[in-house]
């Protein structure tokens, strides 16, 4: 789809290469925001929700950050730590610092004993972090563990946050490509607005649209009063001349006419889903294969995650026995993406799991 896109918009006469708006492409951002809020938010409707185009989402994490950073310090208003999810994608905390911000710490999300998401932790940990501090949650899809709170866990999770003071900067790095429901991807995010937070979110479009090297990107500012939102973009768009300067446009223009072609965002939901199906049937696969080998634990955990990611459990001294023994090559963490297994190496991937649990790794251990 994304090439037969391109190609209509290629063929367009009436299109230009004038530089876009250092905001970027209007259409572009009303229509991200429309997607990660949904058009009847009562946000969008009173005018206090907006977004700037990024570069991908490393970008609108960087201008956020530089945001919090610069405008929202003035005066104190935000000068609490960065806290991140423990483990977070390896990315953010770099992308963080590079804006100037040092103070970074981690809340507790993956229980190694559960291998799974906990809720509790998280909370404690939140109800011991100083006022005005800044939360980075994972909207849907957690990077890298693929662990999902329930709806019930981010009820009690924004209790605590707006009882604390806490301030959320959300990540919605692939929406659709966690439940295969661009909807049920935001609900967590549509949840806080609808509470009043003020919040950021960084939106992706590499993943779900296939536009990698387009580096297509929105930062989606919320606010309590409209009369801020101008004030805040205004603030964006000097950060954004020294960032980047301005957006490129071939990809924006490409996801602007899915969401609002109704035939292609019919089309580009039905792709997500089939992405989604194919993932949970990877899940499944590597699951099954892993029992009928007779492995000694219950690897419930690897279906019951979602989105692109997996957290296997696996101790570093197994992941080492796996890179060096096996030539499968994951990080410490024991995370992988699942859609690097394929149907050709799936066998490969479980025998070696397999290998690496029942093994004597002595030689493996420091």
């Amino acid at each position: 789809m994304t090439r037969k896109v391109m190609l209509q918009i290629c063929s367009d006469p009436t299109l230009t290469l004038d530089y876009l708006p250092t905001l970027g492409l209007p259409e572009f951002t009303r229509s991200a925001t429309e997607l990660a809020l949904g058009r009847d938010s009562p946000a969008i409707r009173e005018n206090r929700a907006g977004g700037v185009q990024t570069l991908g989402g490393t970008g609108a994490i960087r201008l956020g950050a530089e945001l919090l950073q610069r405008w929202y310090n003035v005066g104190g208003a935000r000068c609490g730590p960065v806290y991140l999810s423990s483990p977070s994608g390896g990315s953010v905390a770099a992308t963080l610092q590079g804006a100037g911000i040092s103070d970074i710490r981690s809340y507790r999300y993956w229980d190694p004993d559960k291998k799974g998401f906990s809720v509790e932790p998280l909370l404690e940990d939140l109800e011991v972090a100083p006022e005005q501090s800044v939360i980075v949650l994972y909207a849907s899809a957690h990077c890298p563990t693929g662990a999902e709170p329930s709806h019930a866990d981010w009820k009690q999770i924004a209790e605590v946050m707006m009882r604390r003071r806490l301030f959320p900067f959300f990540l919605l790095p692939c929406q659709g490509l966690c439940w295969g429901d661009p909807a049920q991807d935001a609900w967590s995010l549509r949840y806080f607005v609808s509470l009043g937070f003020e919040l950021l979110c960084a939106q992706s479009f590499s993943t779900n649209f296939g536009l990698y090297s387009d580096r297509v990107g929105s930062l989606l500012l919320v606010l309590k009063h409209s009369s801020l939102l101008l004030a805040v973009q205004s603030q964006a768009a000097s950060l954004v001349h020294s960032l980047w300067s301005r957006p490129p446009g071939g990809g924006a223009r490409l996801v602007t006419m899915v969401l609002n072609n109704p035939a292609l965002l019919a089309e580009w939901k039905e792709g997500l889903r089939v992405m989604v199906e194919r993932g949970m049937l990877i899940r499944e696969k590597l699951k099954e294969r892993l029992r009928m080998l007779g492995i000694p634990e219950f690897w419930d955990h690897v279906t019951q995650q979602r989105g692109l990611y997996c957290c296997t459990g696996l101790t570093e001294e197994q992941v080492q026995f796996l890179v060096m023994r096996c030539h499968v090559y994951l990080p410490a963490s024991g995370c992988v993406n699942v859609t690097a297994i394929s149907g050709r190496t799936l066998d490969h991937v479980a025998e070696s799991i397999y290998l690496a649990v029942t093994s004597d790794l002595q030689e493996y251990r420091h």
